[in-house]
């Protein structure tokens, strides 16, 4: 399938990326460079939610864009608003443990754009629980290969080999079918379990188990332990005030409690004070907001 679109991508850059079909650009080049790809391809978007076990979504989001772009912003999206981050400190320096490596994130979603099929109108989803996320692409995998195909050594046969050419001309992925096997070995080099793969009428789905390894390497090359992690998260909750305790033990009971709430129950509280101490949890990565005021909840670390 091929149309115009106006697009401020260099016109012989096109033409070496094999984007022109005579003298219409291919679906593919408005998928990878138009600011607005939905204009001609339907479903060409992410969808990311937030879910509890056994309940209803909390809250979502939408990812929109060129997948150059959608890409950038789902790791932006999914590391900082949809994953718990364990905080430590190496002095004064801020250390972030994400329950999964970035770059297999990285890789997972690349994955899925690139193999996503695309005459299927429903967008990529990402659902994310309390103890894993979940990748499901609209894909379709060659015929007679299995997910053991997958898992095993194989050639490269991406289901969109434009945009799979583009994404490696720009030195994103590689071109020998190693992207699984990329995912795998990033969880393993960083501690983590591998992640489940399965393929069934709805697509592929990549599913990644939230854990904090036992030994997870700090951005300075040191090792810092479960239980290094753990005293460090005590150590600062000794420090804290009687009233930010009495905050971090109501809101264990009740993530659902509002401001006012808080005030009504904590001794001696002020509504500035609860303010102020609730910011001063989130600073020091004891107390997480998850969702908005009126429908999300606070997320305790323990």
């Amino acid at each position: 399938m091929v149309f115009l679109c106006r697009t401020h991508v260099n016109h012989g850059l096109l033409e070496k990326l094999r984007l022109y079909e005579g003298s219409y650009l291919k679906r593919a080049a408005a998928l990878l460079f138009h600011p607005d790809p939905e204009k001609y391809v339907t479903g060409a978007f992410v969808k990311v939610g937030f879910f509890r076990e056994g309940m209803d979504l909390v809250y979502q989001d939408e990812v929109h864009g060129n997948l150059f772009q959608q890409i950038v912003k789902l790791m932006d999206l999914l590391c900082t608003k949809y994953m718990k981050a364990i905080i430590t400190y190496e002095g004064i320096q801020r250390i972030e443990t994400l329950p999964m490596p970035r770059e297999a994130l990285r890789e997972a979603l690349l994955n899925a754009c690139i193999n996503k099929d695309y005459a299927e109108p429903s967008p990529i989803q990402i659902r994310v629980y309390e103890n894993k996320l979940e990748i499901i692409n609209g894909g379709v995998l060659p015929e007679g290969w299995t997910v053991e195909t997958l898992l095993s050594s194989h050639r490269s046969m991406p289901y969109n080999p434009d945009i799979a050419n583009t994404f490696f001309r720009a030195g994103e992925i590689e071109a020998w079918g190693r992207g699984i096997e990329r995912i795998i070995t990033a969880c393993k080099q960083d501690g983590f379990s591998t992640p489940e793969f399965r393929y069934d009428a709805s697509g592929i789905w990549t599913t990644f188990k939230f854990e904090y390894p036992e030994r997870a390497t700090t951005q300075n090359g040191q090792n810092t332990t479960k239980k290094t992690v753990q005293k460090t998260i005590q150590k600062t909750i000794q420090k804290l005030t009687q009233q930010q305790q009495a905050i971090l033990a109501y809101l264990n009971e009740h993530p659902n409690a509002t401001r006012k709430e808080l005030c009504e129950n904590i001794p001696d509280a002020t509504m500035g004070g609860i303010i102020h101490n609730l910011s001063r949890l989130q600073e020091l990565g004891l107390l997480k907001r998850i969702g908005g005021r009126k429908q999300g909840y606070w997320q305790v670390m323990e």
